[in-house]
């Protein structure tokens, strides 16, 4: 009687298999959570809150941001490192997180690598260098000189020890042979206030937050460290155009879930990343904020990012830069 009933059971099992929801087909039944490594305002946070927006119009679940800063989001990439790997809980990962704290700090909390899926690239974006009004020097050759003339002198704010704009001061010193004393803040926004009054003279800057200040002569940009001229400041050279070949800087974020995640899931985010940020809402944003994105499949995203770590992996070791 067994091998009759077997045709119908097989059957029955194959109608049931078809009608299990995959994970990406089910994926997200409930909000998930955007970690973000850095405080409210910044640029990786407005970036985050436009993507949130466009994820939930997207996948029809609410994207929750989840603010973590602090150590220079290593306490951010943390926690989501150990975090279930289902796809409710994702990093806004950052050049910092992943591309230069692996060289920086010598006990992570997390393994870039191991306890990671790199899923898209969400925004790659350049900084920018300005100066104090007084400070005598309007071109990059000009700063050059007067950096040399007084070696230790000037004084360079950053947003804190190992962020990109830190470490994008260090390669400039690093690249030109000068020497400035550097000024860690906890923020940007610190570093401009005392940059505006005069108490530092200069600091690499993400271009969203200088352009309003830049506007108003409150500070002088000499140049953009991305590999071209950027349209929210055409008339602003490039770092290389400016007298320093091969300087190229690249302020980029991008959506990481833990390791383990299901492929499925992994997936289904890429695709709705990069419908995100080709919308017409993200790519006007991204030009206002001197921004840009390029569209990559989760491998391609990891081999970037893995290109990303043994280039700062070189940058820090030559600057000799150190997290404290």
């Amino acid at each position: 009687m067994l091998y009759r009933l077997l045709p119908g059971l097989l059957a029955a099992t194959v109608i049931s298999m078809l009608a299990t929801p995959t994970p990406a087909q089910t994926y997200p039944s409930r909000p998930v959570r955007l970690v973000v490594p850095f405080p409210p305002g910044g640029t990786a946070d407005v970036f985050g809150r436009l993507l949130a927006q466009q994820l939930m119009q997207s996948l029809g679940q609410p994207f929750v941001v989840d603010n973590r800063a602090g150590a220079g989001g290593n306490i951010a990439a943390g926690a989501v490192a150990n975090a279930a790997a289902d796809g409710y809980t994702v990093l806004l990962g950052t050049i910092g997180t992943h591309g230069i704290n692996p060289s920086l700090y010598s006990n992570l909390p997390y393994s870039p690598r191991k306890d990671f899926q790199p899923v898209a690239l969400v925004s790659s974006g350049a900084n920018v260098l300005v100066v104090h009004p007084d400070v005598p020097a309007r071109t990059v050759k000009e700063l050059i000189a007067l950096a040399k003339s007084r070696p230790g002198q000037l004084m360079m704010g950053s947003s804190g020890n190992g962020s990109s704009i830190h470490m994008s001061g260090e390669l400039f010193q690093a690249t030109t042979g000068t020497r400035f004393t550097h000024v860690p803040y906890r923020g940007a926004s610190a570093a401009l206030t005392d940059l505006m009054g005069g108490r530092v003279h200069l600091m690499f800057d993400n271009v969203p937050s200088s352009l309003p200040l830049i506007a108003k002569g409150l500070v002088r940009p000499l140049a953009v460290t991305s590999a071209r001229r950027l349209p929210a400041l055409p008339d602003v050279p490039t770092l290389a155009e400016a007298g320093v070949p091969g300087y190229s800087v690249s302020n980029w974020s991008g959506l990481f879930v833990p390791a383990n995640t299901p492929p499925d899931v992994v997936d289904r985010l890429n695709d709705a990343v990069r419908k995100a940020v080709t919308s017409d809402t993200m790519r006007k944003r991204f030009v206002e904020m001197g921004a840009d994105t390029q569209a990559m499949s989760p491998t391609e995203f990891a081999r970037f990012v893995d290109d990303e770590m043994v280039r700062w992996a070189r940058i820090v070791k030559v600057s000799g830069a150190r997290p404290e």
